[in-house]
């Protein structure tokens, strides 16, 4: 279900703005959330199927991020990084939250400066998953909701800051596992079906025998 390539996905959560400081030492400091705990969104969405998704509060509790940089849209210049101590992550209550100082180079003060000024002010996130669960559910209509939930997040590669409410990499993300998704849980639940059929024939079939025996 993960994106094809190296099994990574991408996701742009409304987590909230981004917020600037300088220190006191003239560090150009950002803080945020590059995800929510159990805050389910909408992933995925067609005429049969919906998909809503959400990451556990446990779910990086053996995440890998042993080196995570910090770039903008995912590609390009690093502005920060775990392994020069200019980035800190870390999981609390509400979410993942991300401290990092842009001050470093002249691309990263510019950065400080887009948040600052609001022309930049979301975030993203890169990762790859090892653990989910998936609740699926059918209204009268026929339509299908599955509600996925992230359980383990094998290893962060990256956070990025946005400047739009997706972006490609998202949405490839989306339709890859929407694509997945739509056949095995159609599978699934035609099996169900299926399953219950059967039942409702055997207890037709036991009433039968239970009125001839009366």
């Amino acid at each position: 279900m993960p994106m094809k390539i190296d099994k990574r996905e991408y996701r742009k959560i409304d987590a909230g703005l981004m917020e600037t400081r300088t220190a006191e030492d003239g560090a150009k400091v950002v803080e945020g959330y590059a995800t929510t705990f159990n805050s389910p969104y909408e992933l995925w969405r067609d005429r049969e199927m919906t998909v809503n998704e959400q990451v556990d509060r446990n779910a990086f509790g053996e995440t890998d991020m042993s080196d995570v940089i910090m770039q903008y849209d995912h590609e390009g210049r690093v502005f920060a990084r775990i392994g020069n101590g200019t980035l800190e992550i870390k999981p609390d209550e509400h979410g993942l939250r991300i401290r990092a100082n842009l001050g470093g180079t002249e691309i990263g003060r510019q950065l400080f400066e887009e948040i600052q000024g609001g022309y930049t002010n979301k975030m993203s996130f890169g990762f790859t998953v090892t653990g989910e669960e998936r609740k699926v559910t059918k209204d009268a209509d026929g339509h299908i909701t599955v509600l996925r939930t992230i359980t383990k997040i094998g290893k962060l590669f990256d956070v990025s800051a946005v400047s739009l409410p997706a972006n490609d990499a998202t949405e490839i993300s989306a339709r890859a596992i929407g694509d997945g998704l739509i056949a095995e849980v159609l599978k699934e639940v035609q099996a169900e079906e299926e399953r219950q059929r059967r039942i409702g024939e055997i207890r037709k079939i036991l009433k039968g025998e239970e009125t001839h025996d009366r």
